[in-house]
């Protein structure tokens, strides 16, 4: 038996760094994952895809871990970088996206990401499981943003 742990956030904020600089570091995903939070191992699949393992986090006897793949297509004329998921890759499905905005004197920063997690633990589990899996990434990009935040300068 499954559960399933949908995920949907949306983020906005403005640094201090250039358009460019914030470009060139949000489009290097090895480098981008350098600042997010409990990443265990960062794997290159080839063709703008990765598969982020994530360290795992202990709630009473169950671990849990979150492994997924998602490829990579970065438009600096647009000034987005878009992700989609690699299907057959780890226990979750992970899409987004982040929209950098050239504001001349800070940079504006929009980050959507959508998750689908796939937990093998039985369906009564879920009114408990969920929020706390919920609570977690939502703390964890958060402290991305954070981390982010502080490389750019900090925040205008």
């Amino acid at each position: 038996m499954t559960i399933n742990v949908n995920i949907d956030l949306g983020y906005e904020f403005e640094v201090k760094a250039s358009a460019t600089e914030v470009f060139d570091v949000l489009a290097d995903v090895p480098t981008s994952a350098s600042f997010f939070p409990k990443v265990d191992k960062l794997v290159d699949l080839g063709g703008g895809a990765y598969r982020w393992e994530m360290a795992k986090i202990g709630i009473a006897q169950i671990n849990l871990q979150t492994i997924y793949a998602s490829k990579y297509v970065s438009n600096r004329v647009k000034g987005s970088i878009v992700w989609t998921p690699v299907k057959g890759e780890g226990n979750a499905l992970v899409s987004g996206s982040w929209k950098i905005t050239d504001k001349k004197k800070s940079t504006h920063i929009v980050l959507q990401i959508t998750g689908d997690l796939t937990i093998p633990l039985p369906g009564l589990m879920k009114m408990v499981i969920a929020p706390v899996v919920e609570g977690e990434f939502e703390k964890m990009i958060e402290q991305y943003i954070a981390n982010l935040t502080k490389r750019f300068g900090g925040e205008v």
